[in-house]
């Protein structure tokens, strides 16, 4: 299994901002990052878990955050 791409928060990044930093434009046309915060948020269930609910996922420094799907299951890289 290969090697998912992730990045660390900037100092007082949310998901909102690391999704504009790090993902192109997302298809739904919703310019306000909402639906590509969730995005991210749907691939980093760590992070979803500590949140509780909402978007108002308090980022560490040290936090992880995946840019990509996890792999599907049987796939090699």
């Amino acid at each position: 299994m290969g090697a998912r791409k992730f990045v660390t928060p900037e100092p007082g990044e949310d998901l909102a901002a690391i999704a504009a930093r790090v993902l192109p434009v997302h298809e739904s046309g919703d310019d306000s990052g909402d639906a590509a915060a969730q995005q991210l948020l749907s691939w980093n269930l760590h992070l979803a878990a500590r949140a509780g609910s909402g978007l108002s996922v308090g980022l560490l420094p040290s936090d992880i955050v995946f840019t990509e799907p996890p792999p599907k299951r049987g796939a090699t890289s």
